[in-house]
């Protein structure tokens, strides 16, 4: 085997391995279902009533990385902040372990990224319009 076989073996066994995880994916089941993850969805969706104001007015955002943020502080009463900022947190934290805990019951955690990136593309089409979104490169964009 010569040297010009060999590299093009290795750029052939390299690029298997970069789409590898992404095919994989695709068959990932998104949608899985294990008493932690419908704990997680029921906590989000009781928050989300409290949410859906900050999102119309444009207080919160959906980011890039599949959480939200106060993307405009001034936007909620000075009394009401703290438990904006409260809200967020705990939306926050919900839904980094619900990455996990889909990857995880697809038997893949290393999938988390993946499923986060799935994710924060799923926010953004499902948002309503007037609410706001980080695009790919961090700025902020209105739907």
């Amino acid at each position: 085997m010569n040297i010009k076989q060999t590299l093009t073996g290795f750029y052939l066994f390299v690029a298997v391995l970069m789409v590898a995880p992404i095919t994989s994916l695709a068959a990932a089941d998104l949608e899985v279902n294990t008493p932690a993850i419908s704990t997680l969805k029921n906590s989000m969706q009781t928050r989300h009533g409290q949410l859906a104001g900050h999102y119309g007015s444009g207080a919160v955002g959906l980011t890039r990385d599949g959480l939200i943020a106060v993307r405009d502080a001034n936007a909620v009463p000075l009394a009401q902040r703290q438990g904006v900022n409260s809200l967020v947190s705990a939306e926050n934290s919900d839904r980094n372990a619900l990455y996990k805990e889909i990857a995880t019951a697809n038997g893949h955690p290393e999938w988390e990224a993946e499923v986060r990136s799935t994710f924060a593309q799923r926010w953004v089409q499902k948002a309503q319009g007037g609410w706001w979104y980080q695009d790919a490169s961090g700025g902020w964009k209105q739907k």
